[in-house]
């Protein structure tokens, strides 16, 4: 043939050229002839063309297609190694640059594992990748391999296959977090580093950021925060997004939602395409009865992408807190769909689910979360108030000094064992106890002052609440808080004063229905023997969270025919 191009080599030249429309209309059309005569190309160019074709289908997203033509061209190259050991080399030139063009094995192999965890079948994806001899695997392979297992949860695998992406490529920060999330030791990652440290110029932060990192993996959140606070000060690593969306994260572990929201708006100044933590972000927005911002950060997210888990948790967040249970499932559905990771849709869809009455679903939804995120209590807390929902205390009680145990005696997991304390007349003393414990190291942790507010109220110590809320009111503001005080100046007919907290508490939440109440049960009557009567705080928990099911049964008929297609069983 001369100096001409072979037809092969002109598919071939046109997948470099990244023209995946036109490859796959004619590599078509050739493998169409190769089918009717098959003479027409040799083994090795009926591999290429294969695997081209198989490109140009992935390109398009149609991954069971292309998975199918992988799995022929591999069938190919077979037939083809075998007829190459078959024949002596004859030492002919023209032979050796066609060997050399030729797509590889490995790379086809990753495509096709690529495939199979779009189709969200991992066991194909790891089956195939396992196939590999470890000495061929490549750093991307081992890094898909190391997620892979661990998702699957076989752990040693994992460990292995990150160590090996570090071995390969010691800057893989991503492997780093890997190990650190499969609790290998800081020390032992940090010494896999330790050479390029000292080698190159300027990473000097690298071992304080992983130790940083390995803080926050022990759910060590008051170490993290301030391991990344040095980071963050040193001039150079000064406004990284990751960085602020980390310290974000670990402020809402912690419980400190005001500083959270400091620094994810601090984030979202600095990058306004940023998707991470965004979900979190919205949630805590919607806690605080802000849904008008709430519902621009949705517009917002949605705008940047569509295919990422955060918007859908978002605009399910507001749907949740506007009350709208069945939409909020769905929303949060589609999110789990996008990404089977994403912790915060699986707490949303369970929140849904437990609210609709469906508490043995959202339980499963749950465990998931935790599972995914061990050292995060709000997943501990979404499945004890399932636990207490359906009156299963003991098992309550079991999860909740579980979780004190392994995550430590805190503010937040002393208030999470009071809370259940709280459900059981024995346990009464024993909750006191606890709640006191957790005021004493944070004495303005807000869970903890509202469920010690609640025993005062249970004892009618009210001049003792209302000295608990106004210091806790001193330096920071909250709708909860304001409304229990309120409550509570009601019952020592403080009306006047009860008022105001009331109408603060809307202003800062508008849409707290309890705090309404309040206002028009004091407006209809002024006469005090009422207004003591009525005085029952027994449930003051209510920030949004057990909303009853009002409105949302045309609502769930709506929804029901989308959840056939997201696969809500």
């Amino acid at each position: 043939s001369g100096g001409s191009m072979s037809v092969v080599e002109h598919v071939r030249e046109m997948a470099a050229a990244g023209l995946h429309s036109n490859v796959r209309l004619l590599s078509g059309l050739l493998l169409t002839m190769s089918g009717n005569n098959p003479e027409l190309f040799s083994p090795s160019q009926k591999y290429q063309l294969l695997v081209y074709h198989a490109d140009s289908l992935f390109h398009d997203k149609e991954y069971r297609n292309a998975v199918s033509k992988y799995t022929m061209a591999l069938q190919q190259k077979k037939a083809l190694s075998k007829t190459s050991k078959v024949r002596p080399s004859t030492g002919n030139a023209a032979s050796t640059p066609q060997s050399q063009c030729l797509p590889s094995e490995i790379e086809v192999k990753y495509k096709m594992a690529e495939c199979y965890t779009m189709l969200k079948q991992d066991k194909d994806a790891i089956a195939i990748l396992d196939g590999i001899p470890s000495r061929q695997r490549t750093p991307k392979i081992n890094m898909m391999l190391a997620n892979l297992y661990k998702k699957a949860g076989q752990e040693r695998s994992s460990v292995t296959s990150y160590k090996e992406v570090l071995r390969q490529c010691p800057l893989a920060l991503d492997a780093i977090l890997g190990l650190l999330s499969l609790s290998v030791k800081g020390a032992e990652v940090a010494s896999m580093t330790i050479n390029i440290i000292q080698s190159i110029p300027n990473l000097d932060w690298l071992s304080v950021w992983i130790k940083a990192y390995a803080f926050v993996h022990t759910g060590d959140n008051t170490r993290a925060i301030n391991t990344i606070c040095s980071l963050e000060k040193k001039s150079l690593l000064r406004d990284n997004v990751d960085l602020l969306g980390s310290l974000a994260d670990l402020y809402f572990r912690a419980g400190d939602n005001k500083n959270s929201i400091l620094k994810f708006e601090q984030a979202q100044m600095l990058d306004p395409y940023l998707i991470k933590g965004m979900d979190v972000y919205g949630y805590l927005l919607a806690r605080e009865g802000r849904l008008e911002d709430v519902e621009n950060l949705g517009c917002r997210l949605f705008n940047i992408s569509d295919q990422h888990a955060e918007p859908w948790v978002v605009s399910g967040c507001h749907s949740f807190y506007s009350k709208r249970y069945s939409r909020a499932l769905y929303l949060g559905a589609k999110a789990i769909q996008l990404n089977s990771n994403s912790v915060q849709a699986l707490l949303l869809k369970g929140a849904a689910l437990r609210n609709m009455g469906r508490v043995q679903e959202a339980i499963i939804h749950f465990r998931e979360a935790i599972r995914l995120a061990p050292c995060r209590l709000d997943c501990y807390e979404g499945l004890i108030e399932c636990y207490l929902a359906s009156n299963s205390i003991r098992e309550a009680m079991v999860m909740a000094n579980n979780v004190y145990k392994t995550l430590g005696a805190n503010a937040q997991t002393l208030t999470l064992l009071a809370t259940v304390c709280l459900e059981d007349p024995v346990t009464q003393e024993k909750a006191k106890t606890l709640l006191d414990k957790a005021l004493t190291q944070r004495p303005d942790y807000i869970k903890a002052v509202v469920k010690k507010a609640e025993l005062l109220s249970r004892e009618q110590k009210y001049e003792d609440g209302i000295a608990l809320l106004r210091n806790a009111l001193a330096n920071q503001s909250d709708c909860v808080l304001h409304r229990i005080l309120g409550d509570f100046l009601v019952a020592v007919n403080e009306y006047q004063e009860a008022m105001d907290q009331y109408s603060i508490a809307l202003s800062l939440d508008p849409n707290d229905q309890k705090s309404l109440e309040g206002l028009q049960k004091m407006e209809k009557e002024e006469s005090p023997t009422d207004a003591t009567q009525e005085e029952d705080v027994d449930d003051m928990e209510g920030s949004g969270e057990e909303g009853d099911l009002e409105g949302s049964d045309s609502e769930a008929a709506q929804w029901a025919d989308q959840e056939q297609w997201f696969g809500m069983q």
